[in-house]
């Protein structure tokens, strides 16, 4: 009997298939291509550092970070210290980071050199790659040599780029690369010179980085050396993966409630049009049961065959995306598909089907005979007990499920409830709206528009369940536009050009007029100038540095008790700070006691709170100090941040040297300028951070491609559903339409209603469904993602009068099979 009637209702049936489809197919692609991304990020980040973990250490490593060292066995080392070298050709000189390599480093991503061979060949040839722009700028070629120290090698090629983006953007100069063999022999490492060593290893899958990392960095710190893993480098792009990740669960929770929308209103219409013929079948002798499986069978099978294909499609779309979209893709994404995701899709599809099914579902068991006869659509309800059960056990499903993507109970917990209010509100604004329409009907209206607002309340109107679908629908798609937003305005770095990608070092304070001159003559901006002062810490909280050093109980991070400060100072907070604690102090008179501000990280690391006091040595002149107050700095923002910055008033007459920054927008400027200014003032030390903006930019139009992508499949997802949610009222409104022509009315007339009707229901939804929206991003943003939120008007622009129309379309050609055939014909097409 289900097979029987499933065949004479096939095509409303495939229509409540395709819901489950799209729904599932949705949810299993954006849970592979989820975890094929994280796994390809994970790749990516790891080429930022160039192996998963390294040991460093900027003094020779005591003997037992030694023997923890050699007990993980590094598969490569390097020793790298800033040195002035000379090029013989032409007498040129300049400041470089020399990086002493041995062992077959990287392990993730490659050297990029000119010619390409020489990094493959530096170490065996004993030749150096020297910085691409550096030789730009001194007009040098590979063949040419260098002169490190007392070490004079030959350039075996152009240095672009080398993982351990880290170790350039912290350098105070452009890298210069040769073999570990030869740092002896530049006689450069001499007692007292700072210098770095660095270990690196290649882990196994299996490893755990993190519990690595959490045991050996307390042993590690008290032998002043430190361990880092490859997620570091992933650290310093903020919650931008993070982000990612949440964004990506958000779409699958959001394609998924979008499938269930399809589904409760596709059977919903479809159960109360076999109402009558469930009635007649009782009256025939079948039983409750008999009738509900009848039904019940159907929706599960069509569960199960949905949940299947749209399993396979989800799956399927992994791989012909990469080859489809090849040319549009920034990256090469390998794929990987198991059987797991398929399973869960099949068991979904039936588990989803059933579910938000069972409320209409259950009207079939409580039909009466009698139902025959009875024109009230609420005859047979099902009891308000059953309902209540009902609803639970779909507020369950979701939260279990969202609980799944997100693994975070109290998120899980704000998407059911945000959820469950914008139905609620949705199901309230529609019954809102019937009862004003029922209030204060237009009587004077023509015919058309009359009959049009009698649709919205008379028996079987569908303005709740449209309202509803055509609401959520356009709320859960304008929520997925408005989050891609959010996202999309974190992965801007380096792009415009109030970004600095030009830092100039060590101006002292008679040069910083023409040095400022010589940046502007060259029609670029002075973006920054600021004056650093370096000093390190003489005592914390009245106990004397050296003695908490040698305090084995001590709670204090190491590195604090021997690094070397560079602080500046202004009277005011920059746009990567935010006041935690304390008081902001822009400007000190003489004689006033002295107060700084420090960094969030560094008064955890060092135990300190606001009031605590701190001695700096200034040069060898000790200086008392008091903390005032306590920031957050974000560290992701490429630009200069400090630890400490004292207000104006204190520092000025210091000993200090000015910092410039500047954007130059390609490398002949950048290579133009430097040489300029090394010419004049040869004390000057340049950084040129565009080679970290080129790793990080990658990585970012990366994550911007995927955002896209998966916010416009999702979105794309979400309208089919909508069309299918619409398209399945028309059976009810066909015997409505035969009946007007019957009486005589005009197809213009029967046009016209329909379009009135249509247009009301998808105005309406639509337009409290992005006011939600609204509402939900804003939460979003601010508790999830943590961002800014500035809404876009695309969603009123285009989703608004987008949707309206689809709705209307949809809605016109449903009656198309009224307008082209006679009325007999119709009714005996349709049954």
């Amino acid at each position: 009997m289900a097979w029987r009637d499933a065949k004479a209702s096939k095509v409303r049936l495939l229509l409540f298939m395709a819901s489950i489809i799209l729904g599932i197919a949705a949810v299993v692609s954006i849970q592979l291509f989820s975890t094929n991304l994280k796994d390809n990020i994970q790749s990516q980040s790891k080429t930022l550092m160039g192996a998963d973990f390294i040991i460093d250490s900027r003094q020779v490593p005591t003997e037992r970070a030694k023997t923890i060292i050699d007990s993980l066995k590094p598969d490569a080392s390097e020793v790298n210290f800033v040195s002035m070298i000379a090029f013989p050709k032409n007498g040129g000189s300049k400041l470089v980071k020399v990086r002493g390599m041995q062992g077959d480093f990287p392990f993730y991503g490659k050297i990029k050199s000119e010619p390409a061979t020489a990094a493959s060949v530096y170490q065996e040839s004993g030749g150096a790659l020297v910085d691409a722009t550096l030789l730009l700028q001194f007009n040098i070629k590979p063949g040419d040599s260098i002169k490190i120290g007392e070490l004079t090698l030959p350039i075996a090629g152009a240095l672009k780029s080398i993982p351990g983006g880290s170790a350039i953007a912290s350098s105070v100069a452009p890298p210069v690369v040769i073999p570990y063999r030869f740092v002896e022999a530049t006689q450069l490492l001499q007692f007292g010179s700072r210098k770095e060593y660095q270990y690196y290893y290649k882990a196994s899958d299996t490893l755990n980085l993190k519990r690595l990392e959490n045991k050996l960095e307390p042993i590690l710190d008290l032998e002043n050396a430190d361990i880092k893993s490859h997620t570091s480098s992933t650290e310093r792009l903020g919650r931008r993966y993070d982000n990612v990740g949440k964004f990506l669960n958000l779409a699958a929770f959001i394609a998924l409630l979008l499938g269930c929308i399809g589904i409760a209103s596709s059977v919903h219409i479809y159960i109360k049009e076999k109402l009558k013929a469930i009635a007649i079948l009782k009256c025939m002798g079948a039983s409750r049961l008999q009738s509900f499986l009848i039904f019940l069978i159907q929706i599960a099978g069509i569960g199960i065959i949905g949940g299947l294909i749209g399993s396979i499609i989800g799956a399927a779309l992994q791989t012909v995306f990469p080859y489809l979209l090849k040319d549009f893709l920034p990256f090469t994404l390998e794929i990987s598909i198991s059987v797991q995701p398929i399973l869960i899709g099949v068991f979904l599809g039936l588990f989803m089907s059933v579910l938000f099914a069972l409320l209409p579902l259950l009207r079939t068991w409580y039909v009466s005979p009698l139902d025959v006869l009875r024109v009230d659509e609420n005859a047979s309800q099902e009891p308000r007990k059953i309902r209540f059960l009902v609803f639970g056990a779909i507020l369950v499903f979701l939260f279990l499920f969202s609980l799944w993507l997100i693994k975070d109970a109290l998120y899980a917990a704000g998407f059911v409830v945000a959820t469950v209010f914008t139905f609620t509100m949705l199901a309230l604004v529609a019954l809102g709206f019937i009862k004003t329409i029922k209030q204060f009907f237009p009587k004077h209206w023509s015919f058309t528009a009359r009959q049009s607002l009698l649709n919205l309340f008379r028996p079987n109107n569908q303005t709740v369940v449209l309202v509803v679908a055509i609401g959520l629908g356009t709320f859960l798609i304008s929520t997925l536009y408005f989050t891609k937003d959010i996202l999309l305005a974190k992965t801007e770095v380096g792009q415009a050009s109030e970004n600095a990608n030009i830092i100039i070092l060590d101006v002292q304070r008679d040069q910083r007029e023409a040095v400022s001159q010589n940046i502007t003559d060259k029609n670029l901006t002075v973006l920054n100038n600021l004056a650093l002062v370096t000093m390190r810490m003489h005592s914390i909280k009245g106990r004397l540095v050296n003695d908490i050093r040698q305090d084995s109980t001590r709670q204090m991070r190491g590195w604090i008790l021997n690094h070397e400060f560079r602080t500046t100072y202004r009277d005011s907070l920059i746009a990567s700070e935010e006041l935690l604690e304390g008081e902001w102090t822009p400007q000190l008179k003489p004689g006033d006691p002295i107060v700084m501000s420090i960094s969030d990280n560094l008064a955890s690391d060092a135990k300190l709170s606001v009031g605590d006091a701190v001695v700096f040595n200034v040069q060898g002149v000790l200086m008392e100090t008091t903390v005032g107050s306590i920031r957050k700095v974000d560290w992701s923002q490429m630009q200069l941040n400090f630890s400490i910055v004292f207000p104006a008033g204190v520092l000025e007459q210091a000993p200090q040297f000015n910092v410039f920054t500047t954007n130059v927008p390609d490398e002949t400027s950048s290579a133009a300028l430097q040489q300029d200014l090394v010419a004049k003032f040869p004390n000057v030390s340049i950084i040129d951070l565009r080679q970290i903006y080129t790793v990080i930019e990658d990585i970012l139009d990366k994550v911007s491609w995927i955002i896209n992508f998966m916010a416009f499949f999702s979105i794309l997802t979400g309208i089919i559903v909508l069309i299918g949610s619409v398209r399945t009222s028309k059976y009810q409104r066909i015997k409505e339409s035969v009946l007007l022509r019957t009486l005589g009315a005009k197809n213009k007339q029967i046009l016209q209603i329909t379009a009135f009707e249509y247009v009301f229901l998808g105005l309406l939804g639509s337009l409290v469904g992005i006011i939600l929206a609204l509402v939900s991003s804003l939460c979003l943003a601010i508790f999830v993602f943590k961002e800014p939120f500035v809404p876009s008007i695309i969603p009123f622009l285009v989703f608004l009068p987008g949707i309206t129309l689809l709705v209307l379309g949809i809605g016109l050609s449903n009656i198309q099979t009224v307008l082209r055939s006679s009325p007999l014909e119709v009714l005996r097409r349709e049954g």
